[in-house]
């Protein structure tokens, strides 16, 4: 049961996904996102948020960089972990597996094998699962193929993203069964920025939804509830 709001820009609404019970909060470092944070922004940003909420984890979002880079920014900034977004081959992220998890985006009907991408963190995800888009890393809205993550699922500790949204996120949990779920575009008002009431929609179903599955409950009431 993880939980992660990805996407954040501004102290005020990391406070508010944490307030709603966020597991990991997520910071762009690709320039080219709308959701960008340059380094030194989200240094100050992760350093104010360890001493009022050090349980947290805090995890920096890249897009095709050297391994050495992505240590060098993990260590400046002090984050967590990385999450691999873009088109990182396995080296790559072997190089990185002990900090890091790769996130696959996936095309309808791709058969891509995920074993050379499996992370190695004692405590986080192995992988991620996205939307495919041409051109953009992630906060599309796109729902990602949730036939094949659930396939993912049974092997991986696999955080599920990919047009997440408080109104789907129950019946994408009773369908895929994931290990964590992860929102950016779907808890927004602008591209960027959070909404909180949306924020707290989505934490609160998504914990019903994974405590449902705990539980035992069938899938048709989950996606009846959420």
């Amino acid at each position: 049961m993880f939980i992660k709001i990805c996407g954040i820009t501004t102290l005020e609404d990391a406070r508010a996904a944490i307030a709603a019970g966020a597991d990991a909060l997520g910071f762009v470092l690709y320039p080219k996102s709308p959701r960008y944070l340059p380094p030194e922004r989200a240094a100050a940003l992760v350093a104010q948020l360890r001493r009022e909420a050090p349980g947290v984890r805090y995890i920096g979002v890249f897009v095709n960089e050297p391994a050495e880079r992505v240590r060098t920014l993990l260590a400046r900034i002090g984050l967590d972990w990385a999450q691999l977004h873009g088109e990182e081959p396995p080296e790559v992220v072997q190089a990185l597996a002990d900090r890091a998890y790769r996130v696959l985006r996936l095309r309808p009907g791709s058969a891509i094998d995920p074993a050379p991408y499996r992370g190695r963190l004692p405590d986080g995800p192995t992988l991620g699962v996205d939307a495919w888009h041409p051109t953009a890393y992630g906060g599309t809205g796109r729902v990602a193929d949730w036939e094949q993550a659930a396939r993912w699922a049974r092997a991986e500790r696999l955080l599920l993203s990919g047009g997440l949204t408080p109104e789907n996120v129950a019946a994408a949990i009773a369908r895929v069964r994931p290990w964590g779920v992860d929102v950016s575009s779907g808890v927004e008002r602008a591209p960027g920025r959070k909404d909180p009431e949306k924020v707290r929609a989505f934490i609160a179903r998504a914990r019903a939804a994974f405590r449902a599955l705990q539980e035992g409950i069938p899938v048709e009431l989950q996606e009846e509830g959420g």
